[in-house]
């Protein structure tokens, strides 16, 4: 069900690959200022969603409402300038620019007037990225460089920010600095959904989570209300 302040609504999506179906007619919803970690074993159709999602892959069915506007097959770069960003798991740098110069490429098609403000407020929640603001991308540490897409995607003023795994083969280090990064943003009213295999991170900056199993929705629920079901929700994913 639609409510109110619903930003994203995904409906009745359908994906395939080829003859392979992914995504069995999944729905869910997130609202403004939420954030919605979607879990599941590998396999289960999280990235697609999110690609789906931000238009690198195109349904075969179903509705993908943002904000009043059904993107469901709509080009990438369109969805883009509706504010749609998304960080990959591959991340997309350019390795021989400068931190500051990638950075800077994620406010050439939205928010080029406020770059030096935006540019400023990504240093703010990454300051490991300011000390190394000259440094070439590529001699970063893989924490480094998933500091630098998340920077990147905030330098676009993102309406709704799509992380695709951004715990994935870092050390527990930095797993908990993306922790606190993401939840700085959500106290600043980004609304973020997330695909995390990291449970502990996923449940330390999630408002709600939904369990895909197989390509359908299988369960779901908020945070808050968990006390102690863990366990459940591992069998959920795993068994």
């Amino acid at each position: 069900m639609v409510t109110p302040d619903s930003l994203l609504t995904v409906a009745g999506l359908h994906v395939s690959y080829g003859t392979k179906e992914i995504l069995h007619g999944i729905g869910y919803e997130v609202s403004e200022g939420e954030v919605v970690a979607v879990l599941g074993a590998n396999g289960s159709g999280k990235s697609t969603s999110l690609n789906a999602i931000s238009g690198f892959v195109v349904p075969t069915a179903g509705s993908i409402v943002f904000d009043g506007t059904d993107m469901a097959g709509m080009a990438a770069h369109r969805i883009f300038r509706l504010g749609v960003v998304q960080v990959s798991q591959s991340r997309d740098l350019f390795p021989d620019l400068s931190v500051e110069q990638n950075l800077r490429l994620g406010a050439s098609v939205r928010n080029r007037d406020g770059v030096q403000q935006q540019l400023e407020r990504v240093f703010h929640y990454f300051p490991r990225l300011l000390e190394r603001r000259n440094q070439q991308t590529r001699t970063l540490s893989g924490g480094e460089q998933q500091m630098v897409a998340i920077g990147r995607a905030v330098m676009a003023r993102p309406r709704l920010l799509l992380l695709d795994e951004p715990s994935g083969g870092l050390s527990p280090q930095f797993v908990n600095e993306i922790g606190t990064i993401i939840q700085a943003l959500k106290e600043d009213g980004a609304t973020m959904l997330m695909v995390e295999q990291n449970l502990a991170l996923a449940f330390k900056v999630a408002d709600r989570f939904i369990i895909l199993r197989d390509g359908v929705v299988s369960d779901g629920g908020f945070v808050k209300a968990l006390e102690g079901s863990v366990d459940d929700i591992v069998r959920t994913i795993y068994l």
